[in-house]
């Protein structure tokens, strides 16, 4: 049996991990004050929807971590994010248990008119897959419980005029720190990554000698993220920082390689080709390849 849990008030998270509520639209959680879940034997699976930013880090030893079709061993801890709008499930243990670790929870509302708010949605790793979270190190560690001292303490004070700024500006400092972090874990996940971007290449090389254009139409990113069982965001950031060029980039480079040797050959007409390439109007096509190659498809021909 599945239970269905919304998390849209701090009041009613923090009453529900034995928190007192110091500020309406934040709070920083301590799981070890939260009481033993006991879900009882009915409920196997527990889904939430989120209506609050929470950011997590277990405490706990993280066993095995699936990326793609990799799997990883990584002990020192693992940062998990969701955004307002998501949705998550998990397996529930057979046993009782003590959740341990620590959240950073806060409503949207906080960071309405606020630098932050602005700022929000290029932090990409808020709609990673939980798959791809973020694995810090132990001195990582000690920075993101720093981070959120500082946030706690800020809560702690009376409210004045400085409250909102210091306690958003903690939480962007927080959120910049986890942006480095993951930069150093594609780095030092090179040798994945690079066998992410080998299956990338071979997956759009495949696709324009298959059918799938004239089925599925042009490729997008969301195609090949969906096929390497990854985020289109978390993919798009790792094809980036190792290629340094975006995966629609790339997508486009190879559709004008293809366009230009199909051209080129003459055995078909421009509006055959642009069909064969997933082009639904052949003058999206003709538009598309002189923005890229300066001449329209008929130019180049002639002029090849």
């Amino acid at each position: 049996m599945e239970k269905v849990i919304d998390l849209n008030q701090i009041s009613e998270y923090n009453a529900a991990n034995n928190h007192t509520t110091l500020h309406p639209l934040v709070s920083v959680i301590d799981f070890s004050k939260a009481n033993v879940r006991d879900w009882g034997k009915s409920i196997t699976r527990v889904k939430f929807q989120y209506g609050l930013y929470c950011i997590y880090l277990k405490d706990v030893k993280c066993g095995d971590i699936v990326y793609g079709r990799h799997t990883y061993d990584y002990q020192a801890g693992t940062l998990v994010f969701f955004a307002p709008g998501q949705v998550s499930e998990f397996e529930i243990p057979g046993e009782p248990y003590q959740p341990k670790g620590y959240g950073l929870v806060f409503h949207p509302d906080l960071i309405l008119g606020t630098a932050l708010a602005k700022a929000i949605p290029l932090y990409h790793f808020f709609s990673y897959k939980s798959n791809e979270a973020l694995h810090i190190s132990d001195a990582e560690r000690q920075v993101v419980l720093d981070c959120l001292a500082k946030i706690e303490f800020e809560l702690n004070q009376a409210v004045d005029k400085h409250s909102k700024k210091l306690i958003t500006a903690n939480i962007e400092l927080f959120l910049n720190y986890c942006e480095r972090f993951y930069d150093r874990q594609f780095i030092s996940r090179e040798h994945v990554n690079q066998g992410v971007l080998s299956k990338f290449e071979d997956l759009l090389n495949t696709y324009f000698l298959s059918e799938k254009p004239q089925i599925v139409g042009l490729p997008s990113v969301a195609y090949f993220a969906d096929e390497l069982h990854l985020s289109p965001n978390y993919f798009g950031d790792l094809i980036k920082k190792e290629t340094g060029k975006s995966v629609k980039e790339l997508i486009q480079n190879k559709l004008i390689d293809v366009a230009k040797e199909r051209i080129f050959d003459g055995g078909k007409s421009i509006n055959e080709i642009a069909h064969d390439l997933g082009f639904k109007y052949p003058q999206h096509f003709t538009r598309v390849f002189k923005q890229h190659v300066g001449n329209t498809p008929l130019q180049f021909r002639h002029l090849n």
